[in-house]
C-alpha cells in the first residue's frame, strides 16, 4: 500500500497553447475582481441527502466559520443547528434521520473531535473530548443508525486502534489493540472488521485478514511499499475484496482479490496511460456502478447501465460542466449532483429519479462570473532527461500569450498531482494579469509506478530540474518575460518555491514560500507521531538523515540562503503538525542574516495551511502586494 503525505496523467496529444489561442475569438479583459471574491467562503456548500430522503443538509458561514444547517426538501427554509465560531466544521455526515456527527480541530493542529448533534441543534456531545487525540471514521454503518466505527490514537499517539461507537450512550469498544503497525483497517458489508492493511519492517506492506471478528488477523500477502495493493471494499458476499492493485506491472488497476490466498482473481478495468484508483457502487442494488480515472480530465468507466444512463441524463442537461454525484439515499431515488469547471466552482442539483427531475439547489459561489475567468489548459513539455511531464497552463484573459508575466505553481505533497479545475488562487493570479504554470513533476502520483519511483531521493535534484524545465519552456514558447517570473508553493510547493530561489536564483524574479520545508534534518525530527511507523519508507523516499547527511545538507535551502538573491514571503501556520514553525523560522533568520528582503506571515490560529477566512485573506493580499512591488503586472 503506497504511503503519501497530505494530498491520471495529461493526454499526450494535447494542442499547443499557441495554436489554441490563436483560433479563438478576441475576449476583452475582465475587470479588477475583489480579492475576497475568490476567497471568501462558499455561500452553501457539502450537500448531502439524509438517510430516508426527506431533507438536506449544508455547510454554511456563521461569523465567517463554515456550520450545518438543516433544511426540508420540500421546502427553503432552513435551520441551522450547529454554533462553531473558532473553526471551521471539516466533515460531516448524517448517522441516521435524525442526528449529524462532525469533525472540527482545534487551531490547525490536526487533532479531530468527533462531534454529534440533533438535526433540530439539540443534545450537542463531543464524543472523543481527548488530548492530543486524532479521530477518524473506519465504516459509518448505514444501517446501524446508532453506531459507527472510528479509529483513534488514544491508546498510543503512534498508532490507531478501531472503536465500535455508540452514538446515543458515548460507549466506545475497542474492537482490535493495533499491534503497532496497522495502518488501515477493512470492514465488510455487515461492518465487520475483517481486513487491514499493515506496516512490516516499516517498509512493506502486508495485507491481513481473517474470516470473522473471533478470529486473528493473519498476514496475507506482503510487497514492497513500492508496489500498491488498496483494498477498496468486499465483494457483496462479503468473500473477496475489489481493489486498486500494480503489482507486476507499473499502472494500477481495479481487480478482485482473493483475501485469503492475496491471490488476484480477475482484473476490472486499466487504463495504459494513466492508474485507476477509484471505485464505486450501489449500496442498495449491491452492483459495481463506474470507476474513475484521470488524464487532462477525469473520466468514468461504467459497469452499470443504470448508472451510465442516469450520468447520461444528467450531463446532457449539464453539458458545459463535469457532473458527480455526491449524495442519495437509502432508497437511491434521490440523487445531489455537483457540477463544477475550470471557470466555475459549480452548482448543487436534485435530482429525482421517479420523476425525472433536475432541479438546481444553490450556486456555491454565485458571486463569481464564469465568463470572467480564465481557461486551465492542458500542456506537456519533455524534461532534459527525455521525461515527458504533463501540467496545465492558465493565461489572463483578454491578452496575448506573449512575454506574460508568469506564477511557477509547484503542488504540494510532493506524492499527489495538480488535476484539471477550478482552483481559486489560480484563477485570482489569472485576474491580476499573471499566466500561472503547473506541472505534475516527477513523483506526482497517478502517472504509473516508474514515474512516482524516480522521484525518490530527488527533492532539489531531478524533481526541481522538471519545474526549471518547465519554467525554461513557458520561455521558449515566447509565453513568458524571463524577467518577470516568481514561484509559489505550499508544503512541498513551498520547499520546491526556495529550492528554487537557491539553486537557480537567476530563474526568479521573487518567491511565495507557504508552510514549506526548508532544512531536511529538522523536518524529518518533526514528524507527527502518527507517521512513525512509516519513516523508514520516508527515508526511502526522501533521504535518510544519517545515510544521505550530505545530500540533505546540499539540497536543504536553509544551508544556501546565501544563494538567494531574489525577493521572499513566506507565510507558516505556528500550530503545524506536519511543517513545523521552526521550519520557516530558521529561514526567515538565515535570510535577514544575510541582508536579503523577506517578508514572514505568522497566524497562531492555523496549521498546515490557513483555513480561517480572514487569515486566508491577509495571506493572499500580502501575496499581492508583494508580487505586483516584484513582477509588476500591468
Amino acid at each position: 500500500m503506497r504511503f503519501r503525505i497530505p494530498h491520471f496523467c495529461i493526454l499526450v496529444m494535447a494542442l499547443s497553447i499557441i495554436a489554441c489561442t490563436s483560433k479563438e475569438k478576441k475576449v476583452e479583459r475582465p475587470p479588477k475582481i475583489a480579492l475576497e471574491d475568490f476567497f471568501k467562503n462558499p455561500e452553501k456548500t457539502s450537500y448531502k441527502i439524509s438517510p430516508e430522503g426527506t431533507k438536506f443538509s449544508y455547510r454554511a458561514p456563521y461569523q465567517d466559520r463554515m456550520n450545518i444547517f438543516i433544511q426540508d426538501i420540500a421546502s427553503d427554509k432552513s435551520v441551522q443547528i450547529t454554533f462553531e465560531t473558532d473553526r471551521d466544521i471539516s466533515g460531516y455526515f448524517w448517522a441516521n434521520e435524525n442526528r449529524i456527527l462532525y469533525l472540527k480541530d482545534n487551531g490547525g493542529d490536526e487533532n479531530f473531535k468527533l462531534y454529534g448533534v440533533d438535526i433540530d441543534g439539540k443534545n450537542l456531545v463531543c464524543f472523543t473530548d481527548f488530548e492530543n487525540v486524532r479521530t477518524g471514521i473506519i465504516d459509518r454503518l448505514d444501517e446501524i443508525s446508532d453506531e459507527i466505527i472510528i479509529s483513534m490514537n488514544k491508546r498510543n499517539p503512534q498508532v490507531f486502534d478501531p472503536y465500535r461507537l455508540n452514538i446515543i450512550t458515548g460507549e466506545l469498544t475497542m474492537l482490535y489493540e493495533n499491534p503497532g503497525n496497522i495502518s488501515g483497517w477493512i470492514t465488510d458489508h455487515d461492518g465487520k472488521l475483517r481486513a487491514a492493511m499493515s506496516v512490516t519492517d516499516m517498509v512493506n506492506s502486508t495485507l491481513l485478514y481473517r474470516e470473522t471478528e473471533n478470529d486473528e488477523f493473519k498476514p496475507v500477502i506482503t510487497t514492497s511499499f513500492k508496489e500498491t495493493l488498496s483494498p477498496q471494499f468486499f465483494t457483496f458476499d462479503n468473500k473477496m475484496l475489489y481493489a486498486s492493485s500494480n503489482i507486476g506491472r507499473d499502472k494500477q488497476e481495479i481487480v478482485i482479490v482473493d483475501p485469503a490466498t492475496g491471490k488476484e482473481t480477475e482484473s476490472l478495468f486499466a487504463h495504459d496511460m494513466v492508474d485507476v484508483e477509484s471505485l464505486s457502487y450501489s449500496k442498495k442494488r449491491k452492483v459495481l456502478t463506474y470507476a474513475l480515472y484521470s488524464t487532462d480530465m477525469v473520466h468514468y468507466k461504467f459497469f452499470d447501465d443504470e448508472s451510465e444512463k442516469m450520468y447520461n441524463r444528467v450531463k446532457k442537461e449539464l453539458s458545459a460542466y463535469d457532473c458527480y454525484f455526491t449524495s442519495t439515499n437509502k432508497n437511491e431515488d434521490k440523487y445531489l449532483v455537483r457540477t463544477y469547471s475550470d471557470r466555475s466552482l459549480g452548482a448543487y442539483y436534485f435530482y429525482d429519479k421517479n420523476t425525472d427531475e433536475l432541479k438546481l439547489i444553490s450556486s456555491v459561489s454565485p458571486w463569481m462570473n464564469e465568463e470572467h475567468m480564465a481557461k486551465m489548459k492542458p500542456i506537456h513539455y519533455t524534461s532534459r532527461d527525455g521525461k515527458l511531464i504533463h501540467g496545465y497552463l492558465t493565461l489572463p484573459v483578454g491578452v496575448k500569450a506573449k512575454k506574460l508575466p508568469v506564477v511557477v505553481n509547484p503542488h504540494g505533497g510532493p506524492w499527489a498531482r495538480d488535476e484539471w479545475g477550478f482552483n481559486p488562487e489560480i484563477q485570482f493570479l489569472a485576474n491580476r494579469g499573471y499566466a500561472v504554470l503547473q506541472m505534475n513533476f516527477r513523483g506526482s502520483t497517478g502517472y504509473g509506478r516508474d514515474f512516482w519511483e524516480c522521484s525518490f531521493k530527488q527533492w532539489g535534484q531531478s524533481m526541481q530540474d522538471d519545474i526549471t524545465d518547465g519554467v525554461k519552456w513557458a520561455i521558449e514558447q515566447g509565453i513568458a518575460d524571463k524577467d518577470r517570473i516568481a514561484i509559489y508553493g505550499g508544503s512541498y510547493g513551498g520547499y520546491a518555491t526556495l529550492a528554487g530561489l537557491a539553486f537557480t536564483p537567476d530563474l526568479y524574479k521573487c518567491g511565495v514560500d507557504y508552510v514549506g520545508v526548508s532544512n531536511m534534518f529538522t523536518f524529518m525530527k518533526t514528524f507527527p507521531p502518527y507517521w512513525e511507523p512509516y519513516r523508514q519508507m520516508l527515508y526511502e523516499m526522501a533521504g535518510d538523515p544519517v545515510k544521505d547527511s550530505l545530500m540533505f545538507t546540499q539540497i536543504s535551502p536553509a544551508f544556501h540562503a546565501d544563494k538567494i538573491t531574489a525577493a521572499l514571503f513566506v507565510a507558516q501556520g505556528a500550530n503545524d503538525p506536519r511543517v513545523n514553525l521552526a521550519e520557516s523560522d530558521q529561514m526567515v533568520e538565515a535570510m535577514k542574516a544575510r541582508g536579503v528582503e523577506v517578508e514572514y506571515l505568522v497566524k497562531d490560529d492555523e496549521g498546515h495551511g490557513f483555513r480561517n477566512q480572514e487569515n486566508r485573506f491577509d495571506f493572499y493580499r500580502t501575496m499581492e502586494t508583494f508580487l505586483d512591488a516584484h513582477m509588476k503586472a500591468e
